[in-house]
This record gives structure tokens, C-alpha cells and sequence, in this order.
């Protein structure tokens, strides 16, 4: 069997909260197919990612699809004089999902069977509320409840207000936030009593984490961090500062009693090296779309269980990125949880072939070849960005 050619497919779709998911097909001289996913948080790094992904199809044609860690070096090694990270591995992180869809459908076997087994059956999840529903106190608890009566045990939430005035026309609830690293005291106070609203609307059983978005600086993490933890319990405080600085994530880690999470922005097993060597997180979330696919996310997986450091992917994107964690994190010992951008996963049913089933709060994957599920190709055409 031979690969043929790596297609790029950017659609929009009302399931993405940012608007278009990025998949990927490779295709063999056998008819067999392999589908990956990279879906980015901003349009033009879809863009850039697809343009990329042209010009690798004739670098991987005429290869051997089941040669997975020797494709995922060369590609890899390929842009070594570029910067080894960021676009250039969420191009392989696609690929390589899409080659171990490829190796399962030939092989007749879901990946987790290819990767020693499962040690579960199912893949407990945790959850977002919808926070453009959050119009009023009655309208959050209404939608904490519904999580909580789905079945779910954990949810996460970023209670921040974003930051900043008007600049060059654009109101500051379209900026990012990721400016200047600070936060007002008013809407500090904001975000503490949301917090409290959300706590005691799900109840003490429910673990609520907090995602900070590597949005502060030092002094301003730590402070928020404080801050939470007083109004509601929370259970951990995920990237206090931006990804490029572990010294930063050190003096926070310093500094408060929360749980750290960090990681859906580390790439490759050598990003997460000096976080565990240093201590610095207590869970490590790698994203399998951005780190380097499910060959690298088994092997930082691996990393973390000789560190007793448990390991909850960042899937909130298309189907492909939760299917593809979920069938890692089947063999994977030190599992904590799977993320899903909403408890009610019907959002995706017009993209592929079966159903995601996450009743009572775990996913269920489908014991078919491969990822265990298919692209609804006619609907993607259909939708395909201009």
C-alpha cells in the first residue's frame, strides 16, 4: 500500500465554535482512506495550516502509510531549520491520526488495539457550559444543571472577563485579552462570583476547573488563582501565564495551593520534558491535533505515568480530536479525564457516520477499524470554505 495524496478540507460548520474545522484525508492505492484533524482557534492559521498541507502531499506520496514513526521523523526532521514546533507539527499531529486510521481500517482493528489494549471500557469525560447562554444568574444555573443532571462529574469554564478599551475600532469583547497580562479588580470580582454561582449550582461532588487561557502576567495569576480558590473550591487553575515562559508558570506554581494544568500548547514529548522534570504541573492536558498526533501523545503519555502525573487530553474541537485522544487514553493508565467542548455531543452527528456516544458522562467509542468512525464526505463538500 502506498499513499497518494494528503487533501486538506476547511469547512465551515455552526458545530465549531470558531466558525470552520480543519480535517485532513490521506489517500492510498488501495482505496483506503485515513481522516486526521488540526482545527486551529483562529481562521488564518487554518488557512496557513491548509496551504502547508498541499505542499506536504507530494512529500509523503509513494510512502508506505503503516510506516507511522518513520514518516512522523521525516516530517518532523523536515522542518527542523524552520522551528520544529507550532504549524509545522500540527501539520504531522493530522497526518499521523490520519495514518493510524489508515493502519487500524487494514488491519481490521480500533487503533487502541494497536497500541497494547484497553485497561478501560469507556473514557470518562469533562465538559464546558455554553458561556454565551450566560445572560443572567437563572440562565447559568439552568445550564450548570444540565451538565450535571448529563451525567457529567467535572467541568471547566473560563470566568474572565477579556481586557482592555476600544483599539482601532474593535471593542475589547472581540480582543483576546492577551495584551498586557492584567486583570481589574471589578472584573476580578466578576469572575469570583460566577465562580461561586457555579459552584454552588453544580455542588461540592462536581470537580470545577478553570481555564485562565495563558492570558496574566505573574502577580495577576496568582492573584486570580488566590481569588478563585476562595469563592469556589476549584479543583485546578489551567495555563496561568503564556506557554512561552516555565520560569512565569514556576513562580505562580510557587505562589498558590490550586492544581496546575498546562499543555494543550505544548508540542512534542521535548515541551513537556523540563514541566515535569521541574514540577510544575499537576495535570498535563497535550492536545492530540496540535502535539504530534497519536504517536506522540501515547509517548508523553508515558512521560507523565513515570512522574505519577495524570494525563487529561484538550480535545474541544471537531470529532476527530476527541475520537482520536479517547482511543489513546484507552490504554493509557494514568487517565484522568477527556475534554468536550459541550455535554451534548449531537453537534457533530452531521459530520460522520455514527453518533458520538457520551451518555452518563463518558465516551463510548465505536469498536470499528481505525478511529471507529467515518467523515460524511457529501456534507463536507458541501461545506467546504471558498
Amino acid at each position: 500500500m502506498k499513499i497518494t495524496s494528503v487533501t486538506p478540507w476547511l469547512i465551515k460548520s455552526a458545530a465549531s465554535y470558531w466558525g470552520e474545522f480543519l480535517f485532513v484525508e490521506v489517500s492510498t492505492d488501495e482505496g483506503i482512506t485515513g481522516w486526521g484533524e488540526i482545527t486551529t482557534t483562529t481562521k488564518i492559521a487554518n488557512r496557513a495550516l491548509a496551504a502547508m498541507l498541499r505542499q506536504i502531499s507530494s512529500t509523503l506520496a509513494g510512502q508506505d502509510p503503516a510506516h507511522i514513526e518513520h514518516l512522523w521523523h521525516k516530517l518532523f526532521r523536515s522542518f527542523t531549520y524552520m522551528g520544529s514546533r507550532g504549524a509545522a507539527v500540527e501539520c504531522l499531529s493530522a497526518i499521523d491520526i490520519a495514518l493510524w486510521d489508515i493502519r487500524g481500517k487494514a488491519l481490521g482493528k480500533p487503533i487502541y488495539e494497536l497500541l497494547g489494549g484497553p485497561v478501560r471500557d469507556e473514557i470518562a469525560l469533562y465538559t464546558h457550559p455554553d458561556q454565551r447562554k450566560f445572560t443572567s444568574k437563572e440562565a447559568v444555573v439552568a445550564e450548570i444543571q444540565a451538565i450535571v443532571k448529563s451525567g457529567h462529574t467535572a467541568l471547566k469554564f473560563d470566568p474572565f472577563p477579556l481586557q482592555g478599551p476600544h483599539v482601532d475600532g474593535i471593542a475589547r469583547e472581540q480582543r483576546d485579552g492577551y495584551l498586557d497580562g492584567s486583570m481589574t479588580r471589578h472584573d476580578e470580582r466578576e469572575a469570583a462570583e460566577l465562580t461561586a454561582l457555579i459552584r454552588e449550582a453544580a455542588g461540592p461532588q462536581i470537580e470545577i476547573l478553570i481555564d485562565a487561557h495563558g492570558r496574566f502576567d505573574v502577580p495577576t495569576a496568582i492573584r486570580l488563582c488566590r481569588s478563585l480558590e476562595d469563592a469556589g473550591n476549584i479543583d485546578w487553575f489551567e495555563e496561568p501565564c503564556p506557554p512561552e515562559s516555565i520560569n512565569a508558570l514556576k513562580q505562580v506554581r510557587e505562589k498558590v495551593n490550586v492544581p496546575i494544568s498546562w499543555g494543550e500548547r505544548g508540542h512534542t514529548k521535548w515541551d513537556f520534558v523540563p514541566i515535569l522534570e521541574g514540577k510544575l504541573a499537576d495535570y498535563i492536558m497535550p492536545d492530540v491535533t496540535w502535539t504530534g498526533g497519536i504517536t506522540e501523545l501515547k509517548k508523553i503519555s508515558a512521560l507523565c505515568e513515570a512522574y505519577y502525573i495524570p494525563v487529561s487530553p484538550h480535545d474541544a474541537a471537531g470529532p476527530i480530536n476527541v475520537v482520536a485522544g479517547a482511543q489513546v487514553m484507552m490504554t493509557v493508565p494514568n487517565f484522568y479525564k477527556l475534554e468536550t467542548s459541550e455535554w451534548n455531543l449531537s453537534k457533530y452527528d452531521p459530520l460522520i457516520n455514527v453518533p458520538l456516544d457520551n451518555s452518563n458522562g463518558s465516551l463510548k467509542l465505536n469498536p470499528a477499524p481505525g478511529l471507529g468512525i467515518e467523515m460524511n464526505r457529501e456534507y463536507l463538500e458541501a461545506n467546504i470554505v471558498d
